[in-house]
């Protein structure tokens, strides 16, 4: 593969790469939709990736081409980074991790690129796709540059960058690309950030299955909807509790400052909110302040629009989903008898709660997850995001194959379109390694 992006390297733009940056995608094992409220995470990484040949030029011009012919030529002045939020084509997400690097060393006259991009992770698959590129794009950038950062500040730079095409996310898939480590996935805590090998037990492996339902986290809403739903159940549940909510951002926050368990902390969610939709007016008039004040200091500007919001639904997912990643990581350190199936529990609590309490679940998500359990998954669920992308399984080995077979003919070969794209979908997947460089020798 090196190989090959080498010599279209050199018939693009008629010379050498002098290094190749790669970052990984992840498959998260559970803990979604937590990172942003400041919970703790559990990924791996997969051996899919993001994988940029570059080359340092004179110019103050970066080039960026890609070997799959559907994604355009760009081309900019290093000096002028534009990224335009409104369509989150492949480019800007390059542009995030240049920016990002620029912006933390204060380079006045940075390096122009060339630069070849290769990737493996199917797109809008929920494998991170985006991310990894924003994170294999600052990893370049750094070393067109000539500087050095630790893996974690790489990590903390990348995911506040990809804030500049407008996702809101919490930091969980730049953390795992550049910390992975083969053959483990990672318990990975934020604030401040820092990894913990998690070894998942033998006997089982994990299969992700492509929904072939594409998702576009920038693209569409609702995911930052469900961002600004958490934090104005921080500030409701803040508010009620006697604590300052206008310093509150995150559900860990209420949860720290209370000195409570999470499920002490579910309790609180009975307590305070009602399940029933709660308009803007009614959270302005619980909070005590104008219409006015929640679109200009509470709300983030994509979502001035949205009228009604959910917020003991996306509370109670979030506090149970982060006590169930603490007890997988207890359960894979304490290796019992029935690991496996304890594990699984977990996971398939996990998908019930993406499907009913945060709704980020799609009908093609579901009947995956059915189909995986049906034939022999222990557990399954929606990884990323939701609403599209992928499952993933935990399967014992020994029945693998016949898994892998029956779940083809059962999702992939009834669809003429799934049927395409069949062998990038569905796949066993071990711990890969995380982000790194290498020069040409």
């Amino acid at each position: 593969r090196l190989q090959k992006l080498k010599e279209m390297f050199i018939s693009k733009y008629g010379s050498a790469p002098k290094f190749y940056a790669r970052a990984p995608g992840r498959v998260n094992l559970i803990g979604e939709h937590i990172d942003y409220c400041g919970y703790a995470v559990l990924p791996m990484a997969v051996e899919q990736d993001i994988l940029i040949a570059a080359e340092p030029v004179h110019t103050q011009v970066v080039q960026l081409a890609n070997t799959n012919s559907s994604y355009l030529d760009f081309s900019t002045s290093v000096n002028n980074i534009q990224i335009n939020k409104t369509k989150p084509q492949w480019h800007n997400y390059f542009l995030c991790g240049l920016k990002g690097i620029q912006e933390h060393f204060g380079l006045n006259n940075p390096t122009g690129m060339n630069c070849l991009l290769d990737g493996t992770i199917p797109p809008s698959s929920g494998l991170s796709s985006s991310s990894a590129l924003v994170c294999c794009a600052g990893l370049v950038t750094l070393r067109a540059n000539g500087k050095t950062l630790s893996k974690v500040e790489l990590a903390e730079i990348c995911t506040k960058s990809e804030r500049y095409i407008g996702t809101e996310g919490g930091g969980m898939d730049q953390s795992i690309s550049f910390l992975a480590e083969e053959g483990t996935a990672k318990l990975i805590e934020f604030n401040p950030l820092r990894a913990t090998d998690v070894r998942l037990p033998s006997g089982a492996a994990f299969v992700i299955a492509n929904s072939c339902v594409e998702m576009n986290k920038a693209a569409t809403s609702h995911y930052n909807i469900r961002v600004m739903e958490c934090r104005l159940a921080t500030k409701l549940l803040s508010k009620s509790k006697g604590l300052d909510w206008k310093k509150m951002l995150r559900l860990h926050d209420v949860q720290t400052k209370l000195g409570v368990s999470l499920e002490e902390m579910l309790t609180i969610v009975e307590e305070v909110l009602h399940p029933e939709p709660y308009s803007t007016e009614e959270i302005c008039k619980c909070l005590g302040i104008s219409l006015e004040e929640l679109h200009s200091q509470i709300l983030s500007q994509n979502i001035q629009d949205v009228s009604t919001f959910k917020l003991y639904q996306r509370a109670k997912h979030v506090y149970s989903e982060a006590a169930r990643v603490l007890e997988f990581q207890k359960i894979c350190s304490k290796a019992p008898a029935n690991a496996l199936q304890l594990l699984g529990e977990l996971m398939n609590q996990s998908h019930i709660s993406c499907r009913e309490m945060y709704e980020c679940s799609c009908p093609e998500l579901d009947r995956l997850v059915d189909i995986c359990l049906q034939f022999g998954a222990i557990g399954s669920r929606l990884t990323g995001a939701g609403w599209g992308g992928c499952t993933v399984s935990m399967v014992p080995t020994d029945k693998l194959s016949t898994f892998l077979k029956n779940v083809k003919k059962a999702y992939y070969q009834m669809d003429g379109q799934r049927l395409a794209g069949e062998n990038n979908s569905l796949f066993a997947t071990k711990p890969g390694r995380g982000a790194l460089v290498f020069v040409e020798a």
